[in-house]
């Protein structure tokens, strides 16, 4: 079908990411979809037996299946902003009337939470983008907030979630989560409700290796059930989630994804991915100019796993490392990579690779280092 639509696949290094299709689902997941697919169900049924799995894995009072991560926020925010009143549920994206505010730190603001303002939310900022306290947050919560939204990818900065847990709560304000990238590790499952937060949303894609079109959200049993009433298709009326439907396969295939991601031997695949890192590095262990180190950072580049990351020294005399990025696109098949956050790096990402792509990746960076970005 990729011939057949002229389009050509690539050798992914650049991690879970939705613009490449995100992961690679294991051949169970892929059974459990086919073999759902030639009957019919109760979807709405089906998402709330889902979502009782999700509860018990993540330690939350309920869950459900969304259309990806950004679906899931939607529902955050309209859950929040109207509870179980259908007549509010109806009147989306009009907030008339109604607890509106979404509150974030102004240093967690995104690209990804438009999805709130999708369901009718007005952002406010709290602090700068550089500093924020505890009581510009406590002022910046009124009558009018619905929720306070935190980024778990911004969280070294800024006030931490067990912080906006304790001053939300204290006005009776739920905190709801953007963790879309977090998983793994799998503790990361139960962390954030543990730590107090009222719904959590991921993806269902990427570390969970589930569709990539699926997220996950858990939480409060109040606000999981309005989030249902947003999304449910059996009404005589669509809520704001009825464009996110999730179909009985994705459903199904999602939920089989995460018994796998529960039961895996983790230590056993992040050794794996090391020794891929460790082959591309060692390849590129004498390219002159260059020095090469594995990364196991939490931040860097993306959800956390063992990175090559190339280093262009001040000797090097060849093209940028942004430049070298596109010299690898540009092969047969394309190899995509990372760069930064420093102009002068370079970085493979293992998780997405497949076994023996990084040598082909290792092969083609020595060959594009040795031809000055011409190979």
């Amino acid at each position: 079908m990729f011939e057949r639509l002229g389009v050509k696949p690539l050798i992914n290094g650049h991690h879970w990411r939705t613009v490449l299709g995100g992961s690679t689902m294991p051949p169970e997941v892929l059974q459990a979809m086919v073999d759902s697919a030639a009957y019919y169900v109760n979807v709405d049924e089906l998402n709330r037996r889902a979502g009782d799995y999700i509860a018990s894995i993540t330690g939350a009072e309920g869950g459900m299946v969304t259309a990806g991560c950004a679906a899931a926020q939607v529902l955050q925010a309209a859950a929040c902003m109207t509870g179980i009143d259908e007549d509010r549920i109806r009147q989306l994206p009009d907030t008339t009337g109604m607890r509106n505010e979404v509150l974030v730190q102004k240093m967690h603001r995104n690209k990804y939470d438009v999805a709130y303002r999708l369901a009718g939310a007005t952002l406010v900022d709290v602090g700068s983008e550089s500093d924020v306290t505890l009581g510009e947050l406590e002022a910046a919560i009124g009558e009018s907030t619905a929720a306070v939204a935190y980024v778990w990818d911004m969280r070294f900065e800024g006030l931490s979630l067990e912080e906006v847990v304790q001053v939300a709560h204290r006005h009776d304000v739920p905190v709801i989560v953007d963790a879309a990238a977090e998983l793994p590790p799998v503790g990361n499952l139960t962390r954030f409700i543990a730590m107090g937060a009222d719904m959590v949303a991921y993806s269902g894609g990427k570390g969970v290796r589930g569709p990539q079109s699926t997220g996950i959200l858990a939480g409060r049993s109040d606000l999981i059930e309005a989030a249902h009433r947003h999304a449910q298709s059996g009404k005589p009326w669509a809520g704001i989630g009825r464009p996110m439907k999730v179909c009985k396969e994705e459903i199904v295939g999602l939920v089989r994804a995460l018994e796998l991601f529960v039961d895996a031997d983790h230590e056993v695949e992040w050794a794996g991915w090391r020794d891929k890192a460790n082959t591309v590095i060692d390849a590129l262990r004498d390219v002159p100019g260059v020095s090469t180190h594995l990364n196991e950072g939490p931040r860097y580049p993306g959800p956390t796993a063992p990175t090559a990351t190339i280093v262009l020294g001040e000797s090097w005399p060849g093209p940028s490392a942004r430049e070298l990025v596109e010299a690898m696109l540009e092969g047969d098949p394309p190899v995509y990579i990372g760069s930064g956050p420093s102009p002068d790096e370079l970085w493979v990402a293992t998780p997405t690779l497949q076994d023996g792509e990084e040598e082909v990746v290792a092969r083609r960076l020595l060959e594009v280092l040795a031809s000055g970005g011409n190979g």
